[in-house]
Order: structure tokens, then sequence, then C-alpha cells
């Protein structure tokens, strides 16, 4: 049910409003005055507001300006007495959703309640159609590895555990996300991606729990993290596995009790979200090492999904090929029939180290620069022979010697083969390797340590 603040100086009429609304499964937060209503609703987020006009200090009004400033501030709707209607007008002109005039008529409160939270869950909903509607994203495949991976992720989409997604660069971990939030009861609440490794350890800080006004250089304004914005949604962490230690304090909090601090601030805001996490890289190594909280490890590992890479679901690719010929065709208005047998033949036998992230912009590249009434092989520029491609398919076999010693050998040895064969671009490197750029930095970072 929903999180409703009442704010009356009057505490029998607090008492008589909580005790109605909390018999029918609402949690109900109540203040006194105006300065304490703008306090709560900025820490508490509650979904529904009932704000008394006639306050001591900041009244009605006041706080009503206060809040219309909020990104994340609540439905409000005022109480007033008779004898001021035009005052709840003002208010209602102000923003307010609607006003119950005193005393209260039976049935009002809960009709007018009802109507607010539903408006508030319509405008949610319009908010999550407008972040999924653009990507067009959507899991693709028949293959049996497939069809169990979106079964157990149904499962888990119906209940509120932490999800670990687990698979290479390239996979859709970012997709399988979104479809579990879509699957869930959260639907038509935000789901807010946020990408690890793309932003710096303080941006990253500052991201995900917002930060207060003059908490740093150039904190002109207070603005909500992610996990405010995600209030009653999912947040999707992306890699994961790289944030520092005194992040993974903060975020370890989140999971336990869903709450945190801005940047800069020192009272908790409460939030309900989901989160669901995502990495490549073996967690239970960098726990072992030392880099990654076992605590937070645990918490994060509630269920565990592995995507498996594209080479293990090759039956897949074909109608993935065909997915993405219809969207970039639709995008550049070109009528493309389909794939030539050779394209087809050599679509279902390239290893793509570069998993669907590699298959579709390879059809993109193939819509964008072909000519033909069909995709041909040529076309799709995978799977030629040259010393750059050897580089990373055909790697020399590292030494024999202690396994997590002749892995790091090897992982140098194709990294230094692939900067070699691009001239040092770190960028055309990442893109040969099949990895994100961000990626690559942060290997060739650590194999320097």
């Amino acid at each position: 049910m929903a999180r409703i603040l009442i704010v009356d100086d009057d505490p029998d009429i607090r008492t008589i409003l909580a005790d109605r609304l909390a018999a029918r499964g609402h949690e109900v937060l109540q203040a006194a005055d105006g300065i304490r209503a703008i306090e709560v609703s900025t820490h508490e987020l509650p979904d529904l507001m009932l704000l008394d006009l006639d306050l001591p200090g900041a009244d009605g009004l006041a706080v009503l300006e206060r809040l219309r400033h909020e990104s994340l501030a609540p439905t409000i709707v005022v109480i007033t007495a008779f004898a001021t209607v035009e005052k709840a007008v003002e208010a209602m002109r102000r923003g307010a959703y609607d006003f119950l005039p005193k005393p209260f008529q039976p049935g009002l409160v809960e009709l007018t309640v009802k109507k607010a939270l539903e408006r508030n869950a319509l405008r949610e909903e319009n908010r999550a159609l407008r972040a999924v509607l653009p990507s067009g994203k959507t899991l693709v495949g028949t293959s049996a590895a497939l069809a169990e991976l979106i079964a157990q992720a149904r499962r888990a989409a119906e209940s509120k555990s932490t999800v670990l997604l687990i698979g290479e660069s390239g996979t859709g971990k970012e997709v399988l996300a979104h479809s579990i939030h879509t699957w869930s009861p959260r639907a038509a609440r935000p789901f807010i991606p946020v990408n690890c490794v793309a932003l710096s350890e303080d941006l990253l800080e500052s991201e995900l729990f917002g930060h207060e006004k003059g908490a740093f250089t150039g904190a002109h304004h207070q603005k909500p993290g992610k996990f405010e914005l995600a209030n009653h949604g999912t947040v999707f962490l992306d890699e994961v596995g790289d944030i520092r230690e005194s992040l993974q304090v903060k975020l370890l909090r989140v999971l336990q009790e869903h709450e945190f601090e801005r940047v800069g601030g020192t009272k908790p805001i409460r939030v309900d979200i989901r989160v669901i996490a995502a990495t490549n890289r073996e967690l239970e190594q960098a726990v072992k090492a030392g880099r990654f909280r076992e605590d937070l490890y645990y918490r994060l590992n509630v269920v565990r999904l592995h995507i498996p890479p594209l080479r293990e679901r090759l039956e897949d690719v074909p109608l993935l090929a065909e997915h993405f010929l219809r969207k970039y065709c639709a995008e550049t208005g070109k009528v493309i029939s389909g794939f030539s047998v050779e394209a087809i033949e050599l679509l279902e036998h390239h290893d793509w180290p570069g998993n669907v992230r590699e298959l579709e912009n390879s059809v993109e590249r193939a819509v964008v620069l072909g000519n033909g009434p069909e995709i041909r092989a040529a076309d799709l520029a995978i799977g030629s022979p040259s010393p750059a491609a050897n580089a990373r398919t055909e790697p020399a076999a590292p030494q024999i010697g202690p396994f997590h010693t002749a892995v790091e050998r090897f992982k140098r040895e194709i990294i230094e083969r692939a900067l070699h064969a691009t001239q040092g671009n770190q960028t055309r490197a990442a893109e040969l390797l099949g990895l994100q750029r961000t990626y690559l930095s942060r290997l060739i970072k650590h194999l320097k340590a």
C-alpha cells in the first residue's frame, strides 16, 4: 500500500486520520507543523500528503511552495475548514491535487485518498513508459539455454529479492534486468539503470545517493540520486563489482535498511526499491582478494542468474540477426529482404566474442553500408583472417604455471597483441576484443599494477 504523511497541528485529527488509513493497510507518518512536514517529506518520500493549511511556523501554502520545486514531491491533498475554501482553491492553483473540508464527511477521506493514489499510479506508469518505449530492446531467441534463463527470470521477478546477473560483456544483462522489472509488480514504477564503470568514483556516489546544496564545489542545488528517483521501482547496477569499498558500505546499508544519506547530508532518506546488479567479473575471487565485501556479495547474490554467451546459443543468431535487421531498416528507411545463404552461414559459424552487442553492431553496419537487396557475407565484415583478427581469435597458448598467474599472463599477451595491431588505439583495440572501452582501460591499469 502507500506511505501517507498527515500534517496537522491538532493531534486528535492526526489520530483519527491515521487510524482510518492504517486500518486500510497504509503506512502512516505524522507531522505537527510545516517545517517538520518539509523535513519528513524530503527524507521519507511519502506517496501522499494530507496537509492542513493553518499550521504554526510555515503554513500549508508555504509548504506547497517549497515542495513544488522538488522532483520527488508527494501528491498533496489540503485540509481546510469550510470557511476558508478560497484558501483551498489557492492551494490547488499552487499544485495541490484536491482538498478535504473540515469536519470530515464519512467516506470522503477514503474516496479522496483513493483518487489521489490512482492519480499517482497513472503518473508513475506514464513515467515508466517514457523510460521503456525508446529502447525497444527485448530478449530474442528460441534456444533451450535462453528459454531456461527466461523461466528463471520470470520466477525471480515475482519476488522482492535482489538479483545478481552474471555474464560476459555484451550478453544483454541490462535487457534481462529491464525484462525482470517489466514482469514484476513494480512494472509501472521507474526502472533506473546505473553504469558503475562509466563514472568516476566521486560522480558515482553523487549519482547513486544524490547531494545536498554546497556538498562540494559546483553543487549549486540539491540533487536527488538514482535511489530516490527509483522509489517503489527498480535500480539496475551494471558492473557492480567495480565500485570502491566506501561505496560498497553505503550500498550494503541500502540493501539492509533501505535508507541512506545524500552526499553532504546528515538525515537518512528511506526508499522502497528493488536492486538488480550485474557483473562480468568473478566476484568470489574479488571477495577472496579483499576487493569486494563478503557481506555485500551475499546480499547481492540472493537470486543468481547466468546469461550464456552467444557462442553457447548459436541457434539464436539467425533470429537475432533478423530482429536487428528489421530494427535498423526501420531507422534508416532502407528496404532489405534478408540475409544471403553465405551471410547466414557466416553468422552461424562466428564465435561472437563480443556477444549480442557485436552481432547488433555487425548488422547495423551492414544495413548502413550495404547497397544490395539483401545482406551479403561481405557486408557483415566478420570472420576475415586479418592479423588483427588473429590477435583476437588465435592467441598463443599461455605457459604452464600457477593457474591465476597463467591467466594474468594470457590476458596481458592478448591485450598487447590487440594494442599492437591498432597502433596503441585503445578504442579500436576494445572493439577488436569485443570489450567495452572502459573495461579494457581498467584491465590495462590492473595488469600494469
